[in-house]
């Protein structure tokens, strides 16, 4: 009789505690595995963003270039020049692709001095209307001579960062225009 209850007994204390510690590990393997994919598609999302934002800043110095050479003005005029002109060579300027005036205006002469983007809550546009959500993202322009004292071409760099908890990200994107009238 003795030998059946020993048999029947079930799991020891020490054999409990193992396999509760095995389990506790593989659902904590899993959730790190969860979040680690959460985050990597937060990440990827924001940067997609990022790049757009980015590629929009480009194409409306483009605009602007192009709509002076439609106007028989000046490439350069109302964009960049070592002058009066809003995005002097140098400085750090922002580009609103929503408003209808002041489509590029100067921020400063140092990165960070642009204020941070605002979203619609409706359309999700991106602009400065003060009536809007803050967003994370800020986007900062600069135009450069490519040659100095050579004004048939210029480089735009936009530059677009935002944080996300304590890391702060950036995305830059690069591109030369010419003079093509």
């Amino acid at each position: 009789m003795t030998k059946a209850r020993k048999i029947n007994r079930g799991f020891t204390l020490i054999e409990t505690l193992i396999a509760i510690s095995i389990l506790v590990m593989a659902v904590t393997g899993a959730f790190a595995a969860a979040q680690n994919g959460i985050s990597s598609a937060t990440f990827s999302k924001d940067q997609i963003v990022a790049f757009y934002l980015a590629e929009e800043g480009i194409e409306e110095i483009r605009n602007l270039r192009d709509q002076n050479g439609l106007a028989g003005v000046g490439w350069l005029a109302g964009i960049a020049s070592s002058g009066s002109d809003p995005c002097y060579f140098g400085s750090v300027c922002m580009v609103d692709a929503v408003s209808s005036t002041d489509v590029i205006s100067k921020c400063g002469l140092e990165a960070g001095s642009c204020p941070v983007l605002k979203q619609d809550p409706d359309t999700g546009f991106f602009g400065y209307d003060s009536d809007w959500d803050n967003s994370p993202f800020r986007r900062e322009v600069q135009i450069a001579e490519v040659t100095p004292g050579n004004t048939h071409e210029v480089t735009i760099i936009v530059t677009v960062t935002w944080s996300k908890g304590l890391l702060q990200r950036q995305f830059r994107a690069k591109e030369n225009i010419f003079d093509w009238q």
